[in-house]
């Protein structure tokens, strides 16, 4: 047997080639869009992809099983559990498999048996692995997708916080509960293989280790040291990241089946004088790092600095319209690739950075200040400040002054913004609240602010702050 991992880092995904080297044949456990390392990696070990198996309907990435049935003519393993509304919509025309529990199939000679674990989603499944041609008849370990974490547990609440599904979150969680007593019931020695790490907004406290085992996880992963269902419940829905909004998207994009994009799909940079143009009609992203779009970049643009890309284009890009970027041409394809992997389909071409500064497109800038040049007209309410960093950030301490909104909620919530007065935004460090007021002058404000360092450098500078958390705990 041959077991592969793989990790996209940008999205804090896992997924897994497992092969049967004695028949030459392997399957793909919940695969990502871009499906050429696994290609590349059957290849090199020559076995033939016949399989792609998914443990539920993911809302954090587009998935790459409809792209490898296209590809290669792989059968989909998919989950029939769980209601109507999510069943795949797409399986017509390709080769697939309808799961339930206690099914199981074959790939070569690895048998893989097929768990009901909801919670997370209702559909969830988790595969089971044995190594039959290796002489075991007992199980090796388990694919978990989004149930069980190291060191955590899927959240039961997107459906509801990120897919609008209103009163799933507590019924999920019950579920949950019930999936995990399942799941302290399997042998310890059980490899626990799941489809996320660190990072990852799908749990809370996931951790940065990519394997574990069913006996470690009892042992120390918090979610499981509960007896009580209601502890539990409450535990589970509290506290949770903020579910980025195109979590909605994708679990749409990847129930009805993502688009095909093909072998060779690739994109071209554009020529400058369509520019003015792709502002009016789309997202333009300026992909330069923060220092240099501060000091010049092109009026209603929006600057998420490449390495920020997968974070925050879900939440700041409108889906609705065309995207361009403005980047250097050796980071188009890249930019593009990990767009398309949160669902941005239409890409329609880069500007080159260089032309948009040579030719002096470049024409509008923002201020930078720090701390000590600005607390005292914060404190005195001379201008407004804008904390975007997360609601567990702000609980842990803020600014008295400011005024908390998330940058991922930003663009929805312009209209509540002053337009005559200047505002200073704010996050811990000053990079996504550079992203902030990027998205700010591009919707038309034009007297706005980075504070530079952010909260960390209003800490060090002894400026006066409140803690919500130690005013409850007192």
């Amino acid at each position: 047997m041959l077991l592969k991992y793989f990790y996209d880092e940008k999205l804090a995904h896992a997924s897994y080639l497992v092969g049967c080297q004695r028949d030459k044949v392997a399957v793909v456990v919940d695969p990502g869009r871009d499906i050429e390392p696994y290609l590349a990696m059957a290849a090199k070990e020559g076995l033939k992809l016949v399989g792609v198996a998914e443990t539920h309907i993911h809302a954090d990435y587009v998935s790459g099983a409809r792209e490898l049935a296209d590809r290669v003519d792989a059968t989909l393993y998919v989950s029939d559990e769980g209601p109507a509304d999510w069943k795949y919509l797409f399986l017509d025309g390709y080769k697939s498999v309808l799961l339930h529990d206690g099914d199981h199939f074959m790939v070569g000679n690895i048998r893989l048996d097929v768990l009901h674990t909801p919670g997370h989603t209702p559909e969830s499944i988790s595969f089971m692995l044995t190594d039959e041609g290796g002489g075991a008849n007992k199980p090796m370990g388990i694919f978990t997708g989004d149930f069980v974490f190291v060191g955590s547990i899927g959240r039961p609440d997107l459906l509801e916080e990120a897919a609008g599904l209103t009163g799933t979150a507590e019924p999920g969680a019950r579920d949950l509960y019930k999936s995990a007593e399942r799941f302290k019931a399997l042998p310890d020695y059980l490899q626990v293989w799941p489809a996320h790490g660190a990072g990852s907004a799908c749990g809370k406290g996931l951790g940065a280790i990519p394997s574990s085992t069913v006996g470690y996880e009892k042992l120390f992963n918090p979610a499981l040291q509960f007896d009580d269902e209601e502890a539990f419940v409450r535990y589970i829905l509290a506290d949770q990241p903020e579910a980025p909004k195109y979590f909605a998207v994708m679990k749409r994009v990847n129930k009805e089946g993502p688009r095909v994009l093909g072998a060779g799909h690739h994109h071209n940079m554009l020529p400058i004088a369509g520019l003015a143009d792709a502002v009016q009609a789309g997202n333009v992203v300026d992909l330069s790092a923060a220092p240099e779009f501060g000091k010049a970049h092109y009026p209603g643009t929006i600057n998420i600095p490449v390495g920020m890309l997968a974070a925050w284009a879900g939440w700041l890009v409108d889906y609705d319209k065309p995207t361009y970027l403005i980047c250097e041409p050796h980071q188009l394809e890249e930019a593009a690739r990990v767009l398309h992997k949160i669902g941005v389909e239409e890409i329609l071409g880069g500007f080159d950075t260089n032309e948009v500064r040579s030719q002096g497109l470049a024409s509008e800038s923002y201020p930078t200040c720090s701390p000590d040049e600005l607390a005292a007209k914060i404190e005195a309410g001379d201008v407004k400040l804008i904390d975007v960093r997360s609601d567990e950030e702000w609980n842990e301490g803020h600014i008295a002054a400011a005024e908390h909104r998330f940058l991922g909620r930003l663009p929805a919530t312009l209209a509540e913004l002053p337009r005559d007065q200047k505002l200073v935004v704010q996050c811990r460090s000053g990079a996504r609240s550079a992203i902030g007021v990027s998205v700010l002058q591009a919707a038309g404000f034009k007297n706005v602010v980075n504070l530079t360092g952010g909260y960390t450098a209003w800490k060090a500078a002894g400026l006066p702050s409140v803690n919500p958390q130690h005013a409850m705990s007192s």
